[in-house]
């Protein structure tokens, strides 16, 4: 029986396969060796790099509730330095494509950040975290702004020509495809929908906020409605590709995002308690072929 090839091209750089693993469960990347294959899949998007180390933030920072977790890591990484100087190379030498995931609190980090991932060998493909939830500046802050969105994208697309640049969108806005033509406007190779949708949770004993900063980011399968949509509208927005991630528990659920109209999904919560997933996921991808998008649903008997 042949094989589908599922090479996947986003911008300059062609990725194996759409199955990717999502920026925070995959840690630096090689936190999984040993629980899956991770030359298998098409790459991991590691933890999100700040110019300086981050401490993140104190107290709680995952709570599970009964649709998915929450969290408020508040984006802990041992900084550009040493993830380039350390972490990318292991990456690059274990043969794991790496997908990395920027963030910045303020414009001048930002500069240096990306300063110091131009000419960093083996970086060809980086996701600008412009939604983070879980910190004071930079972030989310960005990310619901159109114009600084388009600053920021802009800004990296200068710095780093050649260079594959997706933007990490957050759903916790009115209109998610405006933000997301703003960012291809400014020269995105594609956009990555979406990031965690805010929420909090309150301990009863204590009758406070189960976290310091009161709210944090859900993910899991509560998110994956959610998601799809945001999916299904940018696709039909803009004209690069979408990566598709938010709540993917099961193979059905890649190809739900496929047939919204990404190009590539991610898996993040899942992976802590099935690792094997993303494997199931190229593996039927290789037997059935990537399923095509949807055609013009707002024509479909019932649609509202």
């Amino acid at each position: 029986m042949s094989r589908h090839s599922l090479e996947t091209k986003i911008g300059a750089v062609t990725l194996r396969n759409p199955v990717l693993l999502a920026s925070g469960p995959a840690g630096y990347g090689l936190e999984y060796e040993g629980l899956l294959d991770l030359e298998r899949i098409g790459g991991v998007v590691t933890k999100t790099i700040s110019f300086e180390p981050r401490e993140g933030n104190p107290g709680t920072r995952l709570h599970e509730t009964g649709g998915g977790l929450l969290n408020s890591i508040g984006l802990e990484n041992v900084g550009a330095e040493v993830f380039f100087s350390e972490k990318m190379p292991a990456l690059v030498d274990a043969g794991i494509k790496p997908v990395v995931s920027l963030a910045a609190e303020d414009w001048e980090d930002y500069r240096m950040l990306l300063d110091a991932t131009a000419g960093t060998v083996g970086v060809d493909i980086i996701e600008l975290n412009l939604s983070c939830p879980n910190v004071e500046r930079g972030g989310m802050a960005v990310g619901t702004n159109p114009e600084l969105l388009a600053k920021y994208v802009r800004h990296a697309k200068d710095t780093l020509p050649g260079m594959t640049v997706l933007a990490k969108l957050t759903p916790n806005v009115g209109d998610i495809a405006a933000l997301a033509l703003a960012a291809e406007e400014a020269g995105a190779d594609g956009i990555t929908a979406i990031n965690t949708v805010v929420g909090m949770d309150i301990d009863l004993a204590a009758r406070r906020p189960v976290f310091k900063r009161i709210r944090a980011g859900l993910s899991g399968p509560a998110v994956m409605p959610i998601a799809l949509d945001a999916v299904w509208r940018i696709s039909r927005t803009v004209d690069i590709p979408v990566v598709g991630v938010g709540g993917i528990t099961s193979i059905a659920d890649a190809m739900k995002f496929f047939m919204a109209g990404a190009a590539a999904i991610q898996v993040g919560t899942a992976v802590f308690y099935d690792p094997a997933l993303p494997e199931r996921i190229v593996e039927t991808l290789e037997e059935t072929g990537i399923p095509g998008p949807l055609g013009d649903c707002s024509r479909m008997k019932g649609a509202g």
